[in-house]
């Protein structure tokens, strides 16, 4: 069953998500499922009492919550399920800086995971090493067919998402991979007199 999305549309929802700490602590939760501040201080390299004022602020915007179980420092947390949507062609000014300041984030934690797959690859097992790959393209395409294609993409990227969200579904030998995919225009070629502006 699909989730509701959340389309942010407060420029201060998406400053709260952009903050680097948070971003780990996010992916850290879905990785995990649910985790205390302690847990979590372990699993990013931070303190205990630095974890849990970030959890604060990321609950306050309804990006995870409490899971209502432990008391104290022994409180679980989990992430709000739902899928995140920003950058529409409308917004403008501040909207718009956030928005773009949170992509610019995602796409250099996603760039920074693929150099790190290609300096540690050689080390894996031969059969996770033919299993990865990754492809590039150039296509003429319309705006109609981008967007079918972009909603293709992230259907085949969103697939086992369920097993993000809960642990228990895993099958023994899964891995964590990373995924990230975008098809977006090229800029103009200067001497094409056929290219659309």
């Amino acid at each position: 069953m699909d989730e509701p999305g959340r389309k942010l549309r407060d420029p201060q929802e998406l400053r709260v998500l952009a903050h680097p700490l948070r971003m780990r602590l996010r992916q850290a939760l879905y990785e995990r499922g649910t985790a205390t501040a302690t847990e979590l201080a372990e699993m990013v390299g931070e303190s205990p009492a630095n974890c849990s004022w970030h959890l604060r602020q990321l609950a306050k915007y309804g990006f995870v919550e409490e899971t209502g179980d432990g008391t104290g420092r022994n409180r679980p947390w989990r992430p709000a399920s739902h899928a995140l949507s920003w950058g529409e062609a409308d917004e403008s000014g501040e909207l718009a800086a956030a928005g773009d300041r949170l992509s610019a984030m995602i796409y250099e934690q996603e760039f920074a995971g693929l150099r790190d797959w290609q300096a540690w690859r050689r080390t894996d097992p031969p059969e996770w090493q033919d299993a990865a790959s990754f492809a590039q393209s150039v296509a003429w395409l319309t705006a109609e067919e981008l967007a079918e294609l972009n909603a293709t993409l992230t259907e085949l990227a969103l697939r086992g998402r369920e097993r993000l969200r809960d642990p228990a579904t895993r099958p023994p030998g899964s891995r964590r991979i990373r995924i990230f995919t975008s098809a977006v225009p090229a800029a103009p070629l200067p001497a094409d007199p056929d290219q659309d502006s």
